[in-house]
């Protein structure tokens, strides 16, 4: 992807940032609790803390509205966020006012070194400059630390959901938003294995099933905060999204009142030696 276009598709959800934290959904718990098992910490990993009254470290970079960061949270995690968007940062501080969240990046991480013991991104990590990021991430990590990536893709093996990937196209079902296309993806993503004073070990991925509550209405909505929505000129997007409506009111699962969106959280986790 031209840099210009991947930049255009990473900074445009700020202008969708209450959709976002309205419409997207949450992360599985057993994914989350799968990334941090072998962090320091965590109660299972090197350098365990247990007993001290507190989880492991935990930065959630790229952390938007503070989707993954509330599943951190709930696990016990002791949680940092870290998000370059004001608006996005904005709604994550409502939402989590209880949570330190920091503007950053991932290219410039405002923490100290060795200061976490895990590096979690949600449906961010695809945006990173890892030439840049690898080394910053490295240098937050404590040793043992984890880097993971989650992302939450639409089941494509139910029928229904197969068709709606192609009534919305790639723009509201892109390449990383089916299983299949995810471990492709991921399969050859740059980690910061090289180049980066700290080794990291062979990256693992792993699937878990995950779900959302929404009606036809919700799930549109759902699919208008993807980027690929969100930088569509105006005429193109309506008549996208009106296909995608008229696709689910002609299902029997989808076209009268809620249902439940059958999604995986796949995560992609490698250690830091």
């Amino acid at each position: 992807m031209e840099q210009d276009a991947r930049s255009a598709l990473a900074s445009s959800f700020g202008a969708a940032a209450a959709a976002y934290a309205e419409h997207r959904p949450d992360y599985a718990q057993a994914a989350v609790r799968w990334a941090l098992a072998p962090a320091p910490g965590s109660g299972s990993g090197p350098g365990s803390r247990s007993g001290s009254g507190s989880g492991p470290r935990v930065l959630d970079l790229g952390a938007g509205t503070g989707k993954l960061t509330a599943t951190l949270v709930a696990a016990g995690a002791d949680v940092v966020a870290v998000e370059p968007d004001p608006a996005m940062l904005a709604e994550l501080r409502r939402a989590l006012p209880a949570v330190r969240a920091l503007p950053g990046s991932a290219e410039a991480i405002p923490l100290p070194d060795g200061s976490v013991d895990a590096v979690l991104a949600g449906n961010a990590m695809h945006w990173f400059d890892m030439a840049v990021a690898g080394p910053e991430i490295a240098r937050v990590l404590a040793p043992g630390g984890i880097l993971a990536g989650l992302w939450n893709v639409l089941d494509d093996r139910v029928d229904w959901v197969a068709g709606l990937a192609r009534a919305g196209g790639s723009a509201a079902v892109g390449p990383r938003d089916t299983p299949a296309s995810w471990r492709a993806a991921t399969a050859g993503m740059h980690l910061p294995r090289t180049g980066v004073a700290a080794r990291f070990g062979s990256p693992e991925q792993a699937e878990f099933p995950h779900g959302q509550r929404r009606t036809a209405g919700s799930l549109v909505e759902t699919l208008a905060t993807r980027a690929g929505m969100l930088v569509m000129p105006e005429r193109e997007r309506a008549a996208t999204l009106g296909r995608v409506r008229a696709y689910l009111a002609s299902r029997s699962e989808t076209g009268d009142g809620e249902f439940t969106l059958p999604m995986l959280t796949c995560v992609l986790r490698v250690r830091r030696l």
